[in-house]
């Protein structure tokens, strides 16, 4: 009988050295045109690795059978101990163990004060869908006054966040088969009621259910689904008054990253992105009946919600749309100019105003920003002109906020400062993942994307200075936040909290 063969090891050092030179070199380059293609190459690199390996060892390691058998049952037995629960945003998939159960943050005793004058926070991004709260001044000593929790409650499957007007809480929910208008009550969490739609978007990739978040106007509720329907509740109630299915209005398919369109309520009207050609791109409904109001725009729809902004002496919807960015009359719906921008990647964050005739853009997938000034053209139309542009600020999912002449938000997974005056980036610090933040005065809330922590930040041109945070959810968040006075309304794909902030007395 042979002598059993020592193992050759030296096929699994030399892969185990490659890989950490490759990664080593992936971490040190500095000319990716974005965070995440270093993210994909390192992930790249750490798959090639483990099939190296696992080949290596099943068949060229010379190890004994039981040895080889021991590897492919813990192979097997992988799914069966952690289940997929999506992808980051910079694509690296989520595994979670089947079994765990984490503990959450307490409740606090009593609650919020019904009735209280707290400020409405009626759409997305705020009261003036900006992505910034003026007048409300937080408390940042979270060691001697700590943020409550003051109730949480399991909710359905969605990338929405909260509209907040008066003590109810609205947002959208993905519940079976059914996208769902669902309505609480701001101070407990009861639900006071729910209005389902039927329609189900899910993806690998993008997640499961609706992406955009309720419009209040006065005693009216607009909502859009994923699916593209289009809604008008009762506040009050929840009963359906009037229903569009864009679908059919645009004459287009359901997008590949789903309709995002946060409704935009303007004298009169309920403006969404539809994507559609003929004419068909915004589309515009009567906010009172839902007829056709007005329809213009020849572009593919965009993850991207439409923004009014003045503009060159006069109030302009700004859209991103596919490769370009579209400016529409908020009266008739004309196009008023374009400007070519980006590739099929979806773009998210709105424009910030720069001053009487300059626009900030921003968004991922290697396009950057650029500061874009307007000026009438030979035509009479206003024509864009490129002031500068850089690649080192990328706000890919979230909405930056802009304070003092500067920029502030995550730029690819990173907290980062941009100087509206020339594109300098002051810096790049706080690496918080895809998350939403919110301005509030002088302090910056920033939502980490996993595992769900809340940030609190006073970030100036000289850096971020992070203050403090608190843990609230054990999985990726990467919904936007809402704050009413001192109630900070925060969720996910799998739960809903409020949170009691400190403010300043």
């Amino acid at each position: 009988m042979s002598e059993p063969q020592p193992i050759r090891w030296w096929p699994g050092i030399a892969i185990g050295i490659i890989s950490m030179a490759a990664i080593r070199i992936i971490r040190t380059i500095d000319v990716w045109a974005y965070e995440q293609t270093r993210s994909i190459a390192m992930l790249g690199t750490v798959i090639a690795t483990i099939l190296l390996l696992f080949v290596w060892w099943v068949l060229f390691s010379r190890t004994s059978m039981p040895l080889r058998a021991a590897v492919l049952i813990l192979c097997g037995l992988f799914p069966v101990l952690f289940k997929y629960r999506g992808m980051t945003g910079d694509f690296r998939p989520i595994f979670e163990f089947r079994f765990s159960k984490k503990a959450a943050p307490a409740l606090a005793g009593g609650g919020s004060s019904p009735g209280s004058s707290r400020p409405d926070y009626p759409q997305f991004l705020g009261p003036n869908r900006n992505t910034r709260i003026d007048g409300t001044t937080l408390d940042p000593d979270w060691k001697q006054h700590p943020p409550q929790v003051l109730w949480r409650t399991p909710v359905g499957a969605a990338w929405s966040g909260f509209a907040i007007v008066g003590d109810r809480a609205l947002t959208l929910e993905q519940l079976g088969e059914e996208e769902c208008a669902t309505c609480y009550d701001i101070n407990t969490g009861k639900l006071l009621w729910k209005t389902a739609n039927p329609g189900h978007y899910n993806t690998a990739i993008a997640g499961e259910g609706p992406r955009t978040v309720p419009t209040v106007t006065g005693d009216r509720v607009y909502v859009l689904g994923a699916v593209g329907t289009l809604r008008c509740l009762e506040l009050d109630s929840g009963k359906a008054l009037w229903t569009r299915e864009l679908t059919k209005d645009a004459g287009v398919k359901v997008p590949a990253w789903g309709f995002a369109s946060s409704p935009l309520v303007h004298e009169g009207k309920v403006v969404v992105s539809a994507g559609g050609t003929d004419g068909r791109s915004l589309l515009a409904y009567d906010a009172a009946t839902g007829e056709p109001a007005w329809k213009a725009g020849n572009r593919a729809i965009n993850y991207s919600s439409p923004s009014l902004v003045p503009l060159a002496g006069r109030q302009q919807i700004v859209m991103f749309n596919v490769k370009a960015i579209t400016a529409h009359d908020p009266v008739t719906g004309e196009v008023l100019w374009e400007h070519p921008w980006g590739a099929e990647w979806p773009a998210v964050a709105r424009p910030i105003v720069a001053g009487d005739n300059r626009l900030f853009f921003s968004s991922g997938y290697g396009v950057g920003s650029a500061l874009l000034e307007f000026a009438p053209g030979a035509d009479g139309r206003l024509a864009a002109n490129q002031v500068w542009k850089t690649v080192r600020f990328q706000a890919k999912f979230s909405n930056p906020a802009e304070r003092g002449g500067y920029v502030y938000g995550v730029s690819d997974g990173i907290f980062a400062c941009l100087d509206l005056k020339d594109g300098t980036v002051k810096w790049k610090d706080g690496r918080y993942g895809h998350g939403q933040g919110l301005l509030v005065g002088e302090h910056y809330l920033q939502m980490t994307e996993i595992p769900g922590d809340i940030v609190l930040l006073r970030p100036t041109p000289e850096g971020p200075h992070e203050l403090a945070r608190f843990h609230i959810f054990d999985a990726k968040t990467w919904n936007p936040i809402a704050l009413s006075g001192d109630l900070l309304l925060v969720r996910n794909d799998r739960e809903a909290a409020c949170i009691r902030l400190p403010l300043a007395k």
